[in-house]
């Protein structure tokens, strides 16, 4: 059985996933290929990719799933809000409302938004409900018979948060919070209030944070239990117009954006941040507690906050926590293609997710073309894992292309920027010659799996930086480059029979270096989205202060 699965809803992580006999065998987000950050569109060029990959054509598929409800049923619940007045029902709010409706109902469309690109197909369509795509790509991947399911976003079509049960295969829905009673909605507004761009810069505020000081009362916008949270949507959103929240009118005038931060504006990450934390180890008991399970899965945007997630963790809520690399939208493609297998109460094949390198792949000839086209100079390399642990030993700054692109937020060490940790200095010298971002930016490690009880004190580790931990007190001075304000770093364990070439990369700069850990950070540049060609890199690596660049056997330097 081939089975599609895009998500699509014109708000933000457009992407597909291909699915053969419930193994996921490939998946990318549109703006890898279209070279848009966050791409909305109708993913055409992540479709065609799948359909390549698999060499096969769109009549071949048996399903094309959607990870979003029928646009009415959206509609119908924005309507209900304003009636029940969850949302000031103000003519501006409606309108709005309904020019979304009108637009996805336009593109969405499914059979024949699919068929003005690819043509006719013999495919079954599927809607599936948002949060519950995000439930199946959590609890599938997870490997795990039994466990409770958390999903925490904005808003899918109604949903901002629900909770569910997996066990043998099969997952049940247990609850709802309804939009917009939203923890991802309350991050985004204070994202923007602060000069960040909302459902996009969120993990600018958790890097923030740590900066700031207690103090900010938050009390007129959240209200946290002991097993929930309750957002006041009403003061938070206002009625549609500018500067009618009650955000800006308690807190003051947003930040105007790229201006100087202030200690007002670091306390209110602190604030922000703690409340989102305080809010999702509710959120977990209650999982835990009506989901009869120790083991968790977390998925949906807000997931993707990994001190959150760190703290669930050091909280003994939960005694394992599984977190997929696309917690975002992003994955809802991957859950929208297992459905399928649910039909006919059948269970989801249940394999634990080692690695994220599920993206395009490009040949070592493929490049070497890319080199000759651009005319460059360039060196090929006998063993450019131990190369690269060579440069980096001697503090350059190294682009490192290799292997299937990564899929999710996070580049893993196919697609990254490689630098010394050892260096305090180095965590500036990338953020204002490489990524040409905020000073106070933190940079995530990838460490050997083997030496993660030595660094870090929970010794958890996590495949898919979805969690942040800290440094061990004697080891902060030794790696100060992925060591953040607080003493934490999110960091990337890398196993051997997983990636073994970047595994060896880390040896041999253990070799060199004693330490066994190298500063990790996506391959682009600020508002870009990560690399995915040869000609991508290339031009990302002469754009910034990137001292030497490794793809496959192939070497450029400056």
């Amino acid at each position: 059985m081939l089975s599609l699965g895009i998500n699509y809803s014109q708000m933000h992580d457009s992407a597909a996933c291909l699915v053969r006999d419930g193994e996921v065998v490939f998946a990318i987000a549109e703006e890898r290929l279209s070279r848009i950050k966050h791409d909305s569109g109708f993913p055409q060029r992540a479709i065609q990719a799948c359909l390549d990959f698999a060499a096969i054509r769109a009549d071949d598929l048996d399903f094309i799933c959607y990870g979003w409800s029928p646009p009415g049923e959206v509609y119908r619940h924005d309507l209900a809000c304003y009636l029940l007045g969850r949302m000031a029902a103000s003519g501006l709010n409606v309108v709005n409302s309904t020019r979304h409706f009108l637009s996805m109902w336009r593109q969405n469309n499914g059979q024949k938004r699919f068929e003005q690109y690819f043509g006719k197909t013999r495919a079954r369509l599927l809607f599936v409900e948002h949060h519950l795509a995000h439930a199946i790509s959590a609890y599938a991947l997870s490997g795990l018979d039994e466990a409770a399911v958390l999903v925490i976003d904005g808003r899918g079509a109604w949903e901002a948060t629900s909770f569910w049960r997996g066990r043998n295969g099969r997952i049940e829905h247990l609850e709802t919070i309804s939009w917009p009673n939203s923890l991802g909605m309350f991050y985004a507004e204070f994202t923007q209030l602060l000069g960040f761009q909302k459902y996009s810069d969120e993990w600018k505020v958790m890097g923030l944070a740590p900066y700031g000081q207690p103090g900010v009362d938050l009390n007129d916008f959240i209200h946290i239990g002991e097993r929930s949270y309750q957002v006041n949507a009403r003061l938070l959103l206002g009625d549609g117009r500018p500067g009618s929240a009650g955000i800006a009118k308690k807190l003051g005038r947003p930040r105007e954006p790229e201006s100087e931060l202030k200690a007002a504006d670091r306390d209110l990450a602190f604030a922000v941040q703690d409340a989102c934390e305080r809010a999702m180890i509710a959120l977990a008991s209650r999982a835990v507690e009506i989901g009869g399970s120790r083991n968790l899965c977390l998925a949906g945007g807000v997931a993707l906050n990994s001190k959150a997630n760190g703290r669930i963790l050091v909280s003994s809520v939960c005694r394992e926590l599984f977190v997929p690399p696309a917690a975002g939208d992003e994955g809802v493609a991957v859950g929208a293609a297992l459905a399928p297998m649910l039909e006919g109460n059948c269970p989801l094949p249940l394999k634990r997710m080692r690695h994220a390198y599920l993206g395009s792949e490009v040949s070592e000839e493929e490049i070497e073309a890319a080199l000759r086209t651009f005319q460059l100079r360039y060196e090929r390399l006998e063993d450019p894992p131990a190369t690269a642990a060579e440069l980096l030993a001697r503090e350059k700054i190294v682009g490192w292309f290799q292997g299937r692109m990564e899929f999710g937020a996070r580049a893993l060490g196919n697609r990254s920027i490689l630098a010394d940790p050892r260096n305090a200095g180095m965590k500036d010298r990338v953020n204002d010659a490489v990524k040409f971002r905020e000073s106070w930016r933190p940079f995530a490690p990838s460490m050997l799996a083997e030496a993660v009880p030595e660094y870090l004190e929970s010794a958890y580790g996590s495949p898919f930086m979805a969690v942040t931990e800290q440094v061990r007190q004697e080891k902060r001075s030794v790696i100060p480059a992925v060591t953040h304000v607080d003493g934490s770093t999110r960091p990337q364990t890398v196993e051997a029979d997983v990636n073994p070439l970047y595994w060896r990369l880390i040896e041999e700069f253990r070799e060199r270096t004693g330490v066994p850990v190298v500063m990790n950070t996506s391959f682009n540049l600020r508002g870009d989205p990560i690399v995915s060609s040869p000609a991508d890199a290339v031009r990302t690596f002469f754009s910034s202060g990137m001292d030497a660049l490794i793809m496959g056997h192939f070497l450029l330097r400056k």
